[in-house]
């Protein structure tokens, strides 16, 4: 299961039980807060209807009096009253009023006048000099039928004479309730909707650092040089650094034991040939002889001096894991030049070294290191020319990349050479005299290459000889 997966799983059953306990809580106390409200109001109204009707209770006029008819009006005054989004136009609002032995003596729907009151808990309680209030279902198997009841004592001269009780039903605040549930339900979709928004982009975001990650694990694995991904999470940034650390500890324990190899390898023909030719000279021998073996050990010298030379200079590019100086580089005038110092070796060889074409492309480089990979490929070439032949040399230009061919017309390429002709140490004899290279001049070629995130093939022409294809991008890509 992927990582983005799980964040989402571990999102939505957040967010369900989330959305679950909020509806539990609004369902369990949103409604029972709302009749407590409902009820404090109806203490107020009870009452203020309490000291109003206490003259009329006293004389015994509440049915003739000003209060019957008051309320006979209110029921049937049309309200006309707007609370938030919901319309009232009429009140259910009931009063009864029962003596002091809890008989009915007023009912403002008609119905219970004589009837005996006097057991109900907001009479009895409230004859009692208590809190009287109720709630009692008209349906009693239906919760939405019930009705509260709230009663005050009528006093005279500090006597209770009566009970005056205001009922309404709590149905009443049901709309209210139902309002306050579909705005709390739409604030939690609308919380859903943006978190969930903000969920894609947080694993997006981290799943974008992951992946460049990945991508920069896989270019290590393949021997890609590249630089550790910038990223903005710190952990992910700690880990990015600790594995480009790794990867520097682990190439440099495989740099070293290779290189000890290899040199060793190739310092053993040298060092045998001197060492032969120095014991050879400790006896007599004709003067001719010993020159040619001063020679031989001359040249074994020079060759164990450039093997090291080379490999120093390939030691240092291979460590590097990205330019440092890089500037605008004119190619034809950088090629005009290697071409001219290439002169004396030219005339040498008997080689004719031909430039057939050249653009005038820039590309972003490190002048130095561009510079030796193409003398070193154009020293390949004379190397591997026949007296009399011809090296050309021309170069072109896309949208993105510059294109340098170098090709000779020599021998070409043994196909058990075509794979390994950029392995260190590896070098073919030179058809004039049988003599090897240092192996070392092709791969420095290619990590030039690489270091600029370019490529270099070396293959055989279709007409004979050898062909270097050098391919250098115009711009280089700083990477994130």
């Amino acid at each position: 299961m992927s990582l983005s997966l799980r964040l989402f799983i571990a999102y939505f059953l957040l967010m369900g039980l989330s959305i679950w306990f909020i509806l539990q809580a609004v369902t369990t106390e949103l409604i029972p807060g709302m009749r407590q409200s409902l009820e404090e109001v109806l203490v107020d109204t009870a009452n203020l209807l309490a000291e109003i009707v206490e003259q009329e209770v006293s004389a015994d006029t509440l049915n003739t009096g000003r209060f019957s008819s008051s309320m006979m009006a209110f029921h049937n005054r049309r309200l006309e009253a707007r609370i938030y989004s919901l319309q009232r136009t009429s009140s259910n609002l009931e009063v009864y009023i029962t003596d002091a032995n809890g008989i009915v003596v007023y009912d403002s729907t008609g119905r219970h006048v004589g009837a005996d009151y006097s057991q109900w808990n907001d009479v009895y309680l409230t004859l009692s000099g208590k809190y009287g209030a109720r709630t009692t279902r008209t349906d009693p198997l239906d919760d939405t039928s019930s009705v509260m009841h709230v009663a005050a004592p009528i006093k005279a001269q500090q006597k209770i004479i009566g009970v005056l009780t205001v009922a309404k039903p709590s149905a009443s605040v049901q709309p209210f309730f139902e309002q306050s549930v579909r705005t709390i339900k739409y604030n939690i979709w609308l919380l859903l909707t943006v978190s969930f928004g903000l969920l894609i982009l947080i694993v997006y975001w981290l799943t974008l650092s992951i992946r460049k990650l990945t991508r920069y694990a896989q270019a290590v694995r393949m021997g890609k040089r590249v630089a550790v991904p910038r990223l903005r999470e710190k952990e992910l940034a700690q880990l990015a650094v600790a594995m480009d650390e790794m990867r520097d500890a682990l190439e440099g324990k495989d740099y070293v034991e290779n290189y000890l190899h290899a040199l060793t390898h190739e310092l053993k023909s040298p060092l045998a040939a001197i060492q032969g030719a120095a014991e050879l000279l400790d006896g007599d021998m004709p003067e001719q002889s010993r020159l040619r073996f001063v020679n031989n050990i001359a040249n074994e010298a020079q060759r164990l001096r450039q093997i090291v030379e080379k490999l120093l200079q390939l030691a240092e590019l291979e460590k590097r894991q990205k330019l440092t100086t890089v500037v605008p580089v004119a190619t034809a005038p950088l090629i005009q030049q290697l071409c001219d110092d290439k002169s004396p070796l030219q005339q040498q060889r008997q080689v004719v070294l031909r430039i057939t074409a050249l653009t005038n492309a820039k590309i972003e480089a490190e002048r130095f290191l561009v510079q030796q990979a193409i003398s070193n490929l154009l020293d390949n070439a004379l190397a591997f020319s026949l007296p009399k032949g011809v090296i050309t040399v021309s170069d072109a230009v896309d949208e993105q990349h510059w294109h340098l061919t170098i090709r000779d017309h020599g021998p070409g390429i043994p196909d058990y050479a075509l794979s390994r002709v950029f392995e260190r140490f590896y070098s073919l004899p030179r058809p004039d005299t049988g003599n090897k290279s240092t192996g070392l001049g092709l791969s420095l070629v290619q990590e030039v290459a690489q270091l600029h995130g370019g490529t270099i093939q070396l293959s055989n022409h279709p007409q004979g000889g050898a062909e270097a294809h050098f391919c250098l991008p115009l711009r280089q890509n700083p990477g994130v």
